[in-house]
């Protein structure tokens, strides 16, 4: 099982590594995963993961503290929609039930976004 829960983490590191330069692939929650995994599976690998330069202080936030800074919570809203507008764009023309889902996407996830704790430094 250690073995399984190892591999499983390292799948969701590399997806969310790809989340980071890809629009619509969300990040935070695949490193959210590989957190879980690695608990599972390898301390030495969960620590990496939680200590990581990169991204690190973003999994201690919302894993500790459940939120985010205002920073955070601005580029991710900006990235979302500068994301689901580029789909819209290269899907052109596009029938009006896949524009309402791309909204219906944003719109949930900002509602999301907007509703976790906001945290002070």
């Amino acid at each position: 099982m250690r073995a399984l829960w190892i591999g499983l983490g390292t799948l969701f590191v590399a997806i969310g590594a790809l989340g980071v330069v890809l629009p619509l692939l969300p990040h935070t929650i695949f490193f959210l995963l590989a957190a879980a995994c690695y608990a599972r599976g390898s301390e030495r690998a969960h620590t990496w993961l939680m200590t990581n330069r990169l991204f690190g202080r973003y999994l201690r936030d919302y894993s500790e503290r459940r939120g985010a800074t205002p920073g955070t919570k601005a580029v991710t809203i900006a990235m979302l929609w500068i994301g689901l507008a580029i789909s819209a764009w290269l899907l052109a023309p596009s029938p009006v039930w896949l524009n309402a889902i791309l909204a219906a996407v944003g719109v949930g996830v900002t509602t999301y976004v907007l509703s976790l704790n906001t945290l002070r430094d």
